[in-house]
């Protein structure tokens, strides 16, 4: 939970009524009516070279929907809250950590040279910020990897609290599943229940939190009624091993028919 207390942050309008934004800034609603929408962020259009943006170099060029060019008070609503008591430190942290992941910065010309897995930075952040107890919050489709994690976790002194999907075994009827829907027809299948592993989580006091292979939206209900801060060690991907990028490095090849033209 942050300083203001907010743990939940609402869709963009035009997703909350069923619609989507283009490329030319418009929307389109469940009937169908086109509406204009002014000044929403497009980051990922941009078309300058990325050390030439104005977000990261002052003085930088701005596309069309550049946030840090148009949304100058919420920059500086952004820059209040990073001068909180809870959320300073937290912040400090997490860039000294992103700074220590790359090695031999004092050389110029200075070539990227990252050398710590995300694990490492995991155990590193918090140790920084003073966390004895981890929450470990798994899918029980990565029990061994949860299980190597809780082990590696605890060798560098944390506290575990691991609480798995199916907690609580409750079957997919109570949220209305119907037996097709199942992934196994015919018999009794636990539901996902990232709001009790939140629960359980939070009832534990768990420090800080690391999700493990949840689905998606479940990950989503975590993230929504978790107390403590919490990071993600590894995103579930069925296909690719758990590396969903793989899908999008190959969308030019082997996975085209992911472009839906």
């Amino acid at each position: 939970m942050f300083a203001n207390g907010e743990k939940w942050l609402p869709l963009h309008d035009a997703y909350r009524v069923g619609g989507y934004c283009g490329r030319d800034n418009t929307s389109v609603s469940n009937g169908g009516e086109l509406m204009k929408k002014k000044n929403i962020a497009q980051c990922a259009e941009c078309q300058y070279p990325v050390q030439e943006r104005v977000c990261t170099t002052p003085g930088g060029k701005a596309s069309t929907g550049c946030p840090s060019a148009s949304k100058k008070a919420l920059v500086q609503k952004a820059s209040n809250e990073y001068r909180t008591d809870s959320i300073a430190e937290f912040a400090r942290q997490a860039s000294i950590q992103e700074g220590e992941c790359y090695s031999e910065r004092e050389k110029r010309p200075y070539v990227m040279h990252p050398v710590k897995p995300r694990f490492i930075e995991i155990v590193e952040f918090a140790q920084k910020m003073g966390y004895r107890r981890l929450g470990l919050i798994f899918c029980l489709g990565l029990a061994n990897e949860a299980g190597i994690a809780n082990r590696l976790f605890k060798s560098h002194g944390f506290e575990v609290v691991s609480v798995a999907c199916k907690v609580g075994g409750v079957p997919k009827e109570e949220i209305g599943i119907q037996e097709e829907e199942k992934i196994f027809i015919g018999g009794h299948e636990s539901m996902c229940n990232p709001i009790l592993q939140a629960m359980v989580a939070n009832e534990e006091k768990t420090e800080f939190n690391v999700l493990l292979g949840l689905c998606v939206g479940h990950d989503s209900l975590f993230f929504k009624y978790a107390d403590a801060p919490t990071t993600v060690l590894a995103v579930k991907d069925r296909v690719t091993g758990h590396n969903p990028l793989a899908a999008l490095y190959t969308s030019g090849s082997y996975y085209a028919w992911l472009n839906k033209t």
